[in-house]
């Protein structure tokens, strides 16, 4: 079974994070979003555990993460499903 891919967000008035989930979307990856602005603990974890400071947040697995739009992450991401 596939890791659960997480997308953490400031919400909708982030362009790079829309732009993640809609190019994830069109390329068939399932991911579930938290808005790290409603939630506190995701909060702490991205930005304490993880050490980002800017959404979005994309976590495929503890080792294999990291912020912003990357086209060619979410590439190698649909190609390994």
């Amino acid at each position: 079974m596939a890791e659960q891919i997480t997308v953490y967000t400031t919400g909708p008035a982030c362009a790079r994070c829309t732009l993640t989930k809609n190019v994830m979307t069109s390329k068939g990856i399932e991911f579930v979003e938290v808005n790290i602005r409603d939630d506190e603990a995701a909060r702490t974890y991205v930005v304490e555990d993880l050490g980002y400071t800017e959404a979005p947040v994309v976590v495929i697995t503890d080792e294999d993460h990291w912020s912003g739009f990357h086209p060619d992450h979410i590439d190698r991401i649909a190609n390994n499903r």
